[in-house]
């Protein structure tokens, strides 16, 4: 069983399209029933299997709630990609950021992330099996006065809280990894972004062209298949080479 933590929409539902494609049963965790209900319409009318569920991640009773309906109703959580989060603020000098938004980003990630392991953790280092994937992003990776403050520092720390973990859990049977994703076209980039400035972040990397959910996706794919099976506590970049360090 597969959990997909933010998989509504965007890197989150086409990592979950792809794992069920690939045979594994999959839980779709968010909190807008309707896009979650059409991502797992479009999962089972490709033969797959899929359940939906809400919970807000920066809450810890919700989250136990959550794997406590998924353990009972679906059975127990093998793989885990942390994925929720996301940048609630637009770039801004530090010192015009209230703490609110530097808060929200602060919970939207990095806490949600660690609330998160911290649910599912123990069941897997008692089954003494798992593979947790987070989400990082270049932001992270990269630092830029064009990237929100907040979100790219709470990005670093879910970086590091992955490695962390990976070398605590190790011993059980569990693989931990990170993956940082560059600009991704998910629909609502591709809304948001103007050609004139997709095409102009187009040339900032070696392979000329912006990431896609597939990308993401066949990543994801890849640390948590027995294919990667002596791998972890690494931070993977899928950045079409603009993160070279």
């Amino acid at each position: 069983m597969a959990l997909v933590t933010g998989s509504s929409r965007g890197i989150g539902a086409q990592i979950a399209r792809l794992f069920a494609s690939e045979g594994a049963e999959v839980v779709l965790h968010g909190r807008d029933q309707d896009a979650l209900d059409r991502v797992r319409d479009s999962i089972t009318a490709a033969n797959g299997r899929a359940f939906t569920i809400s919970a807000d991640v920066t809450r810890y009773d919700d989250i136990e709630a959550m794997r406590t309906t998924v353990e009972d109703e679906f059975g127990p959580v093998g793989i885990l990609v942390a994925n929720a989060g996301g940048s609630p603020t637009r770039p801004a000098p530090l010192e015009d950021i209230s703490l609110a938004d530097w808060q929200a980003s602060i919970d939207g990630n990095l806490t949600g992330t660690f609330l998160t392991l911290k649910s599912f953790l123990p069941g897997m280092k008692k089954r003494g099996s798992g593979a947790v994937i987070t989400m990082s992003s270049a932001a992270a990776r990269r630092p830029s006065p064009m990237s929100p403050l907040g979100y790219a520092a709470a990005k670093a720390g879910i970086e590091l809280l992955t490695q962390s973990v990976a070398a605590q859990v190790g011993p059980y049977g569990i693989r931990v990894n990170c993956i940082a994703p560059e600009t991704i076209l998910t629909e609502r980039n591709k809304s948001m972004i103007p050609e004139a400035v997709q095409a102009t972040l187009r040339d900032q990397h070696p392979i000329r062209r912006l990431g896609t959910t597939h990308d993401v996706a066949h990543a994801a794919l890849f640390l948590a298949a027995e294919n990667s099976a002596w791998i972890s506590g690494i931070v993977l970049d899928v950045a079409g080479g603009s993160v070279l360090a």
